[in-house]
């Protein structure tokens, strides 16, 4: 019996990328690799709502900023789904520095810095499973 890795993780189009109108592109890009977009909506989140988001990072020193930058223009929140997906998204959006990430990766391609990279996707199945419900609860 073959076993399947069938998992869905979340992925943030942020600020800067929805402002220079690159939502399109990216997802042509999820769908090139084999992710189905399960759900998807734009939204703009406040301050707060953000500072709950990445709670997780509320120790690091660039926490503040993050959280700024997040609720400063509208994002595409979505749910991605395929084998491995929390792995293959990290795989595609590339380092979190634009300037370290490899070519073809999404944050190689549209970054502007490694505060303004574009997007945002889970690091683990569990977190994937809490930012899903963070922005989709139904």
């Amino acid at each position: 019996m073959i076993m399947s890795n069938f998992e869905q993780t979340l992925s943030i189009i942020k600020p800067d990328a929805v402002e220079r109108n690159l939502d399109n592109e990216i997802k042509e890009l999820f769908k090139n690799k084999g992710f189905k977009i399960v759900k998807e909506k734009k939204i703009q989140i406040d301050k707060t709502e953000a500072e709950s988001f990445y709670k997780i990072h509320e120790t690091k020193p660039f926490y503040n900023d993050l959280c700024e930058y997040l609720s400063s223009g509208p994002i595409i929140v979505m749910i991605l789904e395929k084998n491995n997906a929390v792995l293959a998204n990290r795989d595609l959006m590339g380092a979190t520095n634009p300037k370290d990430a490899i070519e073809g990766t999404i944050r190689k391609k549209y970054g502007i810095s490694i505060d303004k990279n574009s997007v945002h996707g889970s690091d683990s199945l569990e977190n994937a499973k809490i930012e899903i419900d963070f922005f989709f609860k139904d």
